[in-house]
Protein backbone atom coordinates (compact mmCIF):
# COMPACT_ATOMS: atom_id res chain seq x y z
CA UNK A 1 0.00 0.00 0.00
CA UNK A 2 1.52 3.35 -0.90
CA UNK A 3 0.50 5.21 2.16
CA UNK A 4 1.58 6.15 5.78
CA UNK A 5 0.22 4.69 9.29
CA UNK A 6 0.36 6.02 12.67
CA UNK A 7 -0.82 4.23 15.86
CA UNK A 8 -2.38 6.03 18.99
CA UNK A 9 -1.71 5.63 22.74
CA UNK A 10 -4.46 2.78 22.55
CA UNK A 11 -3.26 0.93 20.14
CA UNK A 12 -5.60 2.28 17.03
CA UNK A 13 -4.04 2.26 14.00
CA UNK A 14 -5.12 4.75 10.95
CA UNK A 15 -3.28 4.50 7.40
CA UNK A 16 -3.52 7.57 4.81
CA UNK A 17 -3.23 7.06 1.12
CA UNK A 18 -2.52 9.98 -0.94
CA UNK A 19 -0.26 10.67 -4.08
CA UNK A 20 2.59 13.34 -3.94
CA UNK A 21 1.79 16.47 -1.92
CA UNK A 22 -1.86 15.26 -0.55
CA UNK A 23 0.14 15.20 3.05
CA UNK A 24 0.39 11.58 4.06
CA UNK A 25 4.01 12.43 5.83
CA UNK A 26 3.02 15.48 7.61
CA UNK A 27 -0.72 13.90 8.75
CA UNK A 28 1.03 10.82 9.83
CA UNK A 29 3.81 12.25 12.08
CA UNK A 30 1.74 13.80 14.82
CA UNK A 31 3.29 14.25 18.08
CA UNK A 32 0.06 13.37 19.83
CA UNK A 33 0.67 9.90 17.72
CA UNK A 34 3.71 7.37 16.99
CA UNK A 35 4.59 7.06 13.27
CA UNK A 36 4.82 3.54 12.01
CA UNK A 37 5.99 4.84 8.64
CA UNK A 38 5.38 7.21 5.53
CA UNK A 39 4.51 5.92 2.42
CA UNK A 40 5.02 1.87 2.25
CA UNK A 41 3.13 -0.90 3.86
CA UNK A 42 1.69 -3.85 4.11
CA UNK A 43 -1.71 -5.41 5.37
CA UNK A 44 -1.39 -8.92 7.10
CA UNK A 45 -3.07 -10.83 8.98
CA UNK A 46 -1.31 -9.21 12.01
CA UNK A 47 -2.00 -5.86 11.36
CA UNK A 48 0.22 -3.31 9.55
CA UNK A 49 4.03 -3.19 9.36
CA UNK A 50 6.09 -1.16 7.04
CA UNK A 51 8.75 -1.88 4.97
CA UNK A 52 10.79 0.89 4.38
CA UNK A 53 12.59 1.97 7.41
CA UNK A 54 12.52 5.32 6.77
CA UNK A 55 10.80 8.44 5.47
CA UNK A 56 10.64 10.56 2.61
CA UNK A 57 9.03 13.94 3.38
CA UNK A 58 8.27 17.22 0.83
CA UNK A 59 9.87 20.31 2.26
CA UNK A 60 8.98 23.09 0.15
CA UNK A 61 7.83 25.44 2.79
CA UNK A 62 8.04 23.42 5.68
CA UNK A 63 6.55 25.25 8.64
CA UNK A 64 8.59 24.57 12.31
CA UNK A 65 5.22 25.64 13.81
CA UNK A 66 2.68 23.22 11.26
CA UNK A 67 5.13 20.18 11.31
CA UNK A 68 7.99 20.42 13.96
CA UNK A 69 8.84 16.92 13.83
CA UNK A 70 9.79 17.20 9.60
CA UNK A 71 11.04 20.11 10.67
CA UNK A 72 13.76 18.66 13.50
CA UNK A 73 14.73 16.23 10.54
CA UNK A 74 16.03 18.71 7.90
CA UNK A 75 18.58 19.76 10.58
CA UNK A 76 19.24 16.34 11.56
CA UNK A 77 23.04 14.92 10.99
CA UNK A 78 22.39 11.67 8.65
CA UNK A 79 18.97 13.53 6.57
CA UNK A 80 19.54 13.90 2.37
CA UNK A 81 18.01 16.81 1.42
CA UNK A 82 17.22 16.60 -1.99
CA UNK A 83 16.70 20.11 -4.85
CA UNK A 84 16.95 21.82 -1.38
CA UNK A 85 18.24 25.33 -1.69
CA UNK A 86 21.54 26.13 0.22
CA UNK A 87 23.74 29.39 0.80
CA UNK A 88 27.04 28.38 -0.63
CA UNK A 89 28.41 30.42 2.13
CA UNK A 90 26.44 30.24 4.92
CA UNK A 91 25.90 26.84 4.39
CA UNK A 92 21.99 27.86 5.67
CA UNK A 93 19.26 25.55 3.83
CA UNK A 94 16.26 27.92 2.61
CA UNK A 95 13.06 25.45 2.56
CA UNK A 96 11.16 28.49 1.17
CA UNK A 97 13.35 28.68 -2.10
CA UNK A 98 11.43 27.18 -5.17
CA UNK A 99 13.61 28.54 -7.94
CA UNK A 100 14.66 24.87 -8.56
CA UNK A 101 11.58 23.12 -8.47
CA UNK A 102 8.61 22.80 -5.91
CA UNK A 103 9.38 18.94 -5.37
CA UNK A 104 11.71 19.32 -2.61
CA UNK A 105 12.64 16.46 -0.19
CA UNK A 106 14.12 15.49 2.88
CA UNK A 107 15.61 11.26 3.93
CA UNK A 108 15.48 10.49 7.09
CA UNK A 109 15.74 7.45 9.24
CA UNK A 110 12.30 6.74 11.00
CA UNK A 111 14.43 7.17 14.44
CA UNK A 112 14.99 10.39 13.45
CA UNK A 113 10.97 10.65 14.31
CA UNK A 114 11.30 11.24 18.44
CA UNK A 115 7.70 9.43 18.79
CA UNK A 116 7.90 6.22 15.73
CA UNK A 117 7.72 2.63 16.34
CA UNK A 118 11.05 1.72 15.74
CA UNK A 119 9.48 -1.53 15.09
CA UNK A 120 7.74 -0.72 11.83
CA UNK A 121 4.18 -2.64 13.25
CA UNK A 122 0.74 -2.18 14.35
CA UNK A 123 -2.72 -3.33 14.66
CA UNK A 124 -5.41 -3.51 12.34
CA UNK A 125 -6.37 -0.01 11.63
CA UNK A 126 -9.56 1.77 12.91
CA UNK A 127 -9.76 4.30 10.70
CA UNK A 128 -8.71 4.50 6.88
CA UNK A 129 -8.34 8.17 5.49
CA UNK A 130 -7.77 8.64 1.60
CA UNK A 131 -5.95 12.15 1.16
CA UNK A 132 -6.55 14.02 -1.98
CA UNK A 133 -5.28 17.89 -2.57
CA UNK A 134 -8.44 19.03 -4.64
CA UNK A 135 -7.45 22.28 -6.29
CA UNK A 136 -10.65 22.98 -8.11
CA UNK A 137 -11.97 23.87 -4.79
CA UNK A 138 -15.41 21.61 -4.83
CA UNK A 139 -14.37 18.89 -2.57
CA UNK A 140 -15.21 19.20 0.81
CA UNK A 141 -12.49 19.17 3.75
CA UNK A 142 -13.65 15.79 5.05
CA UNK A 143 -16.75 13.53 3.85
CA UNK A 144 -17.48 9.59 5.56
CA UNK A 145 -17.17 7.20 3.00
CA UNK A 146 -19.01 4.01 2.38
CA UNK A 147 -16.88 0.92 1.51
CA UNK A 148 -18.11 0.85 -2.42
CA UNK A 149 -16.93 4.43 -2.33
CA UNK A 150 -13.53 3.84 -0.35
CA UNK A 151 -13.03 1.23 -3.01
CA UNK A 152 -13.88 3.83 -6.05
CA UNK A 153 -12.02 6.53 -4.78
CA UNK A 154 -9.16 4.01 -4.03
CA UNK A 155 -9.03 2.68 -7.92
CA UNK A 156 -9.61 6.29 -9.10
CA UNK A 157 -6.69 7.69 -7.17
CA UNK A 158 -7.71 11.62 -7.57
CA UNK A 159 -5.52 14.13 -6.81
CA UNK A 160 -4.96 17.61 -8.66
CA UNK A 161 -1.30 19.27 -9.55
CA UNK A 162 -1.20 22.88 -9.74
CA UNK A 163 1.20 25.89 -11.31
CA UNK A 164 4.40 24.97 -10.31
CA UNK A 165 4.90 21.44 -9.37
CA UNK A 166 5.70 20.53 -12.70
CA UNK A 167 6.96 21.89 -15.93
CA UNK A 168 4.73 22.46 -18.20
CA UNK A 169 1.73 22.84 -15.82
CA UNK A 170 0.35 26.35 -15.94
CA UNK A 171 -3.63 25.70 -14.36
CA UNK A 172 -5.05 22.86 -11.95
CA UNK A 173 -4.59 19.66 -13.46
CA UNK A 174 -6.94 16.53 -12.54
CA UNK A 175 -5.06 13.40 -11.75
CA UNK A 176 -5.51 10.07 -11.26
CA UNK A 177 -3.35 7.11 -9.94
CA UNK A 178 -5.20 3.74 -9.12
CA UNK A 179 -4.38 2.56 -5.82
CA UNK A 180 -2.98 5.75 -5.08
CA UNK A 181 0.46 4.99 -6.27
CA UNK A 182 -0.06 3.37 -9.66
CA UNK A 183 3.79 2.96 -10.62
CA UNK A 184 4.35 1.12 -7.41
CA UNK A 185 2.15 -1.93 -8.36
CA UNK A 186 3.02 -4.99 -9.78
CA UNK A 187 -0.61 -6.50 -10.32
CA UNK A 188 -3.72 -4.75 -12.07
CA UNK A 189 -5.47 -2.48 -9.35
CA UNK A 190 -8.67 -4.46 -8.79
CA UNK A 191 -6.64 -7.28 -7.10
CA UNK A 192 -5.89 -4.26 -4.27
CA UNK A 193 -9.25 -3.13 -4.03
CA UNK A 194 -10.50 -6.45 -3.73
CA UNK A 195 -8.17 -7.26 -1.13
CA UNK A 196 -8.62 -3.51 0.52
CA UNK A 197 -12.21 -3.90 0.29
CA UNK A 198 -12.61 -7.75 2.30
CA UNK A 199 -10.23 -5.93 5.05
CA UNK A 200 -12.44 -3.32 5.52
CA UNK A 201 -14.77 -5.68 5.98
CA UNK A 202 -13.53 -8.47 7.83
CA UNK A 203 -12.01 -5.71 10.66
CA UNK A 204 -14.95 -2.91 10.35
CA UNK A 205 -12.69 0.38 9.30
CA UNK A 206 -14.16 3.77 9.28
CA UNK A 207 -13.35 5.36 5.82
CA UNK A 208 -12.94 8.82 5.28
CA UNK A 209 -11.85 11.36 2.34
CA UNK A 210 -10.33 14.02 3.08
CA UNK A 211 -9.37 17.13 1.15
CA UNK A 212 -5.62 19.07 1.91
CA UNK A 213 -6.35 21.27 -1.02
CA UNK A 214 -8.38 23.98 -1.66
CA UNK A 215 -11.18 26.08 -0.06
CA UNK A 216 -13.83 29.13 -0.84
CA UNK A 217 -12.72 28.86 -4.60
CA UNK A 218 -10.04 27.07 -6.86
CA UNK A 219 -6.48 27.43 -7.38
CA UNK A 220 -5.51 30.95 -7.83
CA UNK A 221 -9.14 32.28 -6.41
CA UNK A 222 -9.95 30.66 -3.04
CA UNK A 223 -6.96 29.16 -0.21
CA UNK A 224 -5.34 26.04 0.72
CA UNK A 225 -7.20 24.77 3.57
CA UNK A 226 -4.69 25.62 6.49
CA UNK A 227 -3.13 22.80 8.12
CA UNK A 228 -4.40 23.66 11.41
CA UNK A 229 -7.83 22.86 10.53
CA UNK A 230 -6.75 19.57 8.76
CA UNK A 231 -5.06 18.64 11.88
CA UNK A 232 -8.64 19.10 13.38
CA UNK A 233 -10.62 17.11 11.29
CA UNK A 234 -7.91 14.32 11.66
CA UNK A 235 -7.68 14.35 15.24
CA UNK A 236 -11.28 14.34 15.63
CA UNK A 237 -11.98 11.59 12.65
CA UNK A 238 -9.00 9.57 14.65
CA UNK A 239 -10.69 9.69 18.68
CA UNK A 240 -14.08 8.45 16.66
CA UNK A 241 -16.03 11.53 17.67
CA UNK A 242 -16.20 12.70 14.20
CA UNK A 243 -18.38 9.66 13.05
CA UNK A 244 -20.90 10.64 16.07
CA UNK A 245 -21.97 13.99 14.74
CA UNK A 246 -24.99 14.79 12.01
CA UNK A 247 -23.97 14.63 8.19
CA UNK A 248 -26.02 16.11 5.09
CA UNK A 249 -25.52 14.53 1.55
CA UNK A 250 -23.81 16.08 -0.86
CA UNK A 251 -26.13 15.64 -4.56
CA UNK A 252 -22.75 15.95 -6.82
CA UNK A 253 -20.18 13.48 -5.60
CA UNK A 254 -22.94 11.65 -2.92
CA UNK A 255 -20.54 12.27 -0.01
CA UNK A 256 -21.62 12.29 3.26
CA UNK A 257 -20.35 15.70 4.64
CA UNK A 258 -20.21 16.26 8.81
CA UNK A 259 -22.56 18.92 10.01
CA UNK A 260 -20.01 20.27 12.26
CA UNK A 261 -16.17 19.39 13.26
CA UNK A 262 -14.37 20.66 16.65
CA UNK A 263 -12.06 23.38 16.20
CA UNK A 264 -13.26 23.83 12.40
CA UNK A 265 -15.68 26.76 11.24
CA UNK A 266 -18.62 24.96 10.36
CA UNK A 267 -19.48 27.12 7.15
CA UNK A 268 -15.79 25.78 5.30
CA UNK A 269 -17.40 22.40 5.66
CA UNK A 270 -19.71 22.86 3.24
CA UNK A 271 -17.48 23.43 0.03
CA UNK A 272 -20.07 25.56 -2.17
CA UNK A 273 -20.05 28.48 1.08
CA UNK A 274 -16.84 29.95 -0.19
CA UNK A 275 -17.76 30.70 -3.61
CA UNK A 276 -19.18 33.70 -4.80
CA UNK A 277 -20.76 32.45 -7.79
CA UNK A 278 -22.64 29.44 -6.80
CA UNK A 279 -24.00 28.13 -10.66
CA UNK A 280 -20.08 28.23 -10.97
CA UNK A 281 -19.40 26.27 -8.24
CA UNK A 282 -21.90 23.85 -9.08
CA UNK A 283 -20.68 23.38 -12.95
CA UNK A 284 -17.05 22.70 -11.42
CA UNK A 285 -18.34 20.44 -9.07
CA UNK A 286 -20.05 18.04 -11.68
CA UNK A 287 -17.43 18.69 -14.04
CA UNK A 288 -14.65 17.15 -11.68
CA UNK A 289 -17.20 13.88 -10.90
CA UNK A 290 -18.09 13.33 -14.59
CA UNK A 291 -13.97 13.32 -14.83
CA UNK A 292 -14.62 10.67 -11.91
CA UNK A 293 -16.79 8.91 -13.32
CA UNK A 294 -15.48 8.58 -16.79
CA UNK A 295 -12.01 7.13 -15.20
CA UNK A 296 -14.12 4.55 -12.75
CA UNK A 297 -16.11 3.48 -15.90
CA UNK A 298 -13.33 3.15 -17.98
CA UNK A 299 -11.33 1.23 -15.15
CA UNK A 300 -14.66 -1.28 -15.15
CA UNK A 301 -14.02 -1.69 -18.46
CA UNK A 302 -10.62 -2.63 -18.77
CA UNK A 303 -10.91 -4.70 -15.87
CA UNK A 304 -14.01 -6.84 -15.75
CA UNK A 305 -13.78 -8.49 -12.32
CA UNK A 306 -16.51 -10.24 -9.92
CA UNK A 307 -15.28 -7.01 -7.01
CA UNK A 308 -15.60 -4.08 -9.70
CA UNK A 309 -18.53 -5.10 -10.52
CA UNK A 310 -19.98 -5.74 -7.06
CA UNK A 311 -19.53 -2.81 -6.15
CA UNK A 312 -20.80 -0.17 -9.26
Amino acid sequence: MHCSANTGSGGDTAIFFGLSGTGKTTLSTDPERRLIGDDEHGWSENGIFNFEGGCYAKVIRLSKDGEPDIYECTRKFGTVLENVAINVESRQINLNDAGLTENTRAAYPISHIENSVREGTGGHPSNIILLTADAFGVLPPVAKLTPGLTTKYFLIGYTAKVAGTEMGVTEPKATFSSCFGSPFMALEPSVYANLLAEKIQKHKVDCWLVNTGWINGPYGVGERISIEFTRAIIRSILNGSLKTGSFWKDKVFGLDIPESCPDVPSFILKPSEGWDDKNKYEAEARKLAEMFEKVYLEFKKDNETEHVSRIS
